[in-house]
Order: C-alpha cells, then structure tokens, then sequence
C-alpha cells in the first residue's frame, strides 16, 4: 500500500509536518481502529479518525439516535433521530472521507462479542458512558495485548489515558472495578466536554499509529472545562 496523489493533496499538512511525514501519513493509511461508542466521545474520535486519513475504521453501538443527544453527539444531525447511531456515523465520516473503510457493528460490546469485535484492529478506543463495559474493555484489552486509550466524562469533567502492554491500566486505578467507582447519577455532561475529551483521544490514537509523539501510558489526564484546568496523575 502506498500514497496515492490524492493522499499527497488531501494529507498535505500533515505530510509537512517534522517527524510525520509521508512515512506517518502512510501508516495511517495502514492503520485500523476500533471505536466502542457513537456517542458524545466516539462522535469527535470518529470525525477526526476519518479526517485524519486512518484506513479502516471500526465503530460499534447498539443504540439510536435520540433527540436528547443532540446537544453533545455531533456527528448525528436532528434528521438522525431514530437511526442507528453507527449508521448515521459512517455516512459523517464517509462525507469527510470517502477512502475511508468505515465498519459498522450495528451492536452493543458485551462480555460474549467483545473479543472478536476488537481482534481485527491496531488500536481500540473506549467512548463508551457504561462503567461495566469500561472495565471489560480494560481487562479484555489487557488479556489480548491490545493497545487501547479509555476516556470518561462526569458533567464538566473529563479523564483519559492510554494502556499498552505492560503499562498501568484503568483497572490499576480500581481494582475492585465498578463496585470502586460507584454510581454516578444521570447528569451533564456539557456539550463541549466529550468534544474536548474524544478529540484528545483521538490524537492519541493517530500517535499510536504513526509513531509519533509520547501517548498518554502510565498518566491519567484529568481536566474539569469550568476552571480550565488539567492534572496529570502519574501512575505505577
């Protein structure tokens, strides 16, 4: 697989840029990743994934647009109500990009499908809001050696990081799983949260692939959007 003139065009600020490159903008081209989630994060994963030029692109969700989404999923359009929400995301992305081989798993993740829902891909990104399926996507990843990056949004907050094999994992914050975390009441999040979130998750991703830059392993980055702020907890 090579760069084609049209790749050159349309990936030319990124070919510009120092240590990327034509060499990263071809291993993204090569690259695959798999998003668990079309909703408030894995609606700016999915956008910037496909913009970014990755080649394959999985994303999974059971669910259907609702009406009520709309204020932080923007990848759906209030024509979407009603449609599955993985459908709707593949026609957003396949606007931005047509080269891109978008794959909609019209299902949710669960203990029974996960692993051969993910096994096909380079790198996997949690966009889910389920504690229970943030763990299983950890301790599955973790199991397989797959490289993933987690993202959770409360309100006005939002934390990431990313895993690799032998790194800390989010299990490393909780390893009594969900039980430690409790149960957050329904609340927010505001809109722009999983925009700031999912688009940090997503450049993680592209580093992945590309071999570029130092990923978020063995650091949460935690950031609350009412202060601005962001903390970095180191790991071990």
């Amino acid at each position: 697989m090579e760069l084609t003139d049209r790749d050159r065009c349309r990936y030319a600020r990124h070919i510009a840029m120092p240590d990327f490159g034509e060499q990263g903008q071809l291993r993204l081209k090569q690259g695959s990743v798999m998003v668990i989630g079309a909703g408030g994060l894995g609606s700016p994963v999915a956008l910037y994934l496909a913009a970014s030029g990755v080649g394959t692109i999985g994303i999974a969700d059971g669910d259907c647009v609702d009406e009520s989404n709309l204020q932080r999923q923007v990848i759906h359009s209030t024509r979407d109500i009603g449609v599955l929400k993985v459908l709707s995301a593949r026609n957003k992305m396949l606007a931005i990009n047509p080269d891109a081989n978008v794959v909609a798993e019209e299902r949710f993740v669960t203990a029974d499908n996960i692993s051969e829902i993910i096994e096909p891909y380079d790198f996997v990104i949690d966009a889910t809001d389920s504690l229970d399926i943030k763990f299983l996507v950890d301790d599955v990843c973790v199991a397989l050696g797959k490289p993933y990056n987690h993202g959770a949004i409360w309100q006005y907050e939002g934390q990431t990081m990313t895993v690799l094999p032998g790194t800390s994992s989010y299990r490393t914050l909780f390893p009594d799983g969900p039980v430690a975390v409790g149960t957050l009441p329904a609340s927010g999040p505001l809109g722009v949260v999983p925009g700031i979130l999912g688009t940090i998750q997503a450049a993680e991703a592209i580093k992945y692939l590309a071999g570029v830059g130092t990923l978020l392993t063995d650091r949460l980055l935690r950031f609350n959007a009412l202060t601005m702020k962001f903390v970095e907890i180191r790991l071990r």
